[in-house]
């Protein structure tokens, strides 16, 4: 029983990464996973009992990737490889980000991102030189990763566009401990 539910939660988990919630039809997921609607039905009843136990298994997820995260050393490459390797997790991510407005969705988003970015901040902090200035790695942190999930998509999704975000992110940290350092410039 285990095993059918879920191939339907691996496929929807996929489509509402690619598509977001509207993108959760039956008969299209039915055909995705070749598998009778009924079955669908059965399992899930409706469409809202399937989103919730999608929002379940993202944060069952989450907490698997908490522990990865806290295995990375640094975020070039381990952090990177990670993201990598975890592409339908990051895209769920990110359509529950931009459906916020849904009260599920935002405590979903922080279930998972909350526990994450702390086991984060550490290496984050490390990678862009700010270790004598958590609080201020912590802001940024939150910054950047709304700024990440506003400009990732599946085309950009890369080692190479990483990469240069987090260089863009360090030249971008360079710039402002300069400005501090020498404010009238």
């Amino acid at each position: 029983m285990k095993q059918h539910t879920d191939i339907w939660l691996q496929e929807g988990y996929r489509i509402f990464g690619k598509l977001g919630p509207s993108g959760l039809k039956v008969e299209p997921l039915s055909r995705a996973v070749g598998v009778s609607k009924s079955s669908f039905y059965h399992h899930f009843a409706d469409v809202d009992v399937f989103i919730d136990e999608l929002l379940k298994f993202h944060v069952r997820r989450g907490g698997e990737i908490v522990n990865r995260f806290m295995q990375c050393e640094r975020m070039n490459p381990d952090l990177i490889d990670l993201l990598l390797s975890i592409e339908d997790d990051v895209f769920f991510q990110r359509q529950l980000r931009i459906h916020r407005t849904n009260e599920l969705f935002a405590r979903c988003i922080e279930d998972v991102h909350g526990p994450i970015e702390a086991g984060l901040l550490l290496i984050w902090c490390e990678a862009l030189e700010l270790e004598s200035h958590r609080r201020l790695g912590e802001m940024l942190l939150k910054l950047t990763v709304e700024n990440f999930y506003l400009r990732l998509n599946e085309t950009n999704f890369t080692q190479e566009w990483l990469v240069s975000y987090l260089e863009e992110l360090k030249t971008m940290v360079e710039a402002f401990s300069g400005k501090l350092m020498h404010p009238c410039s």
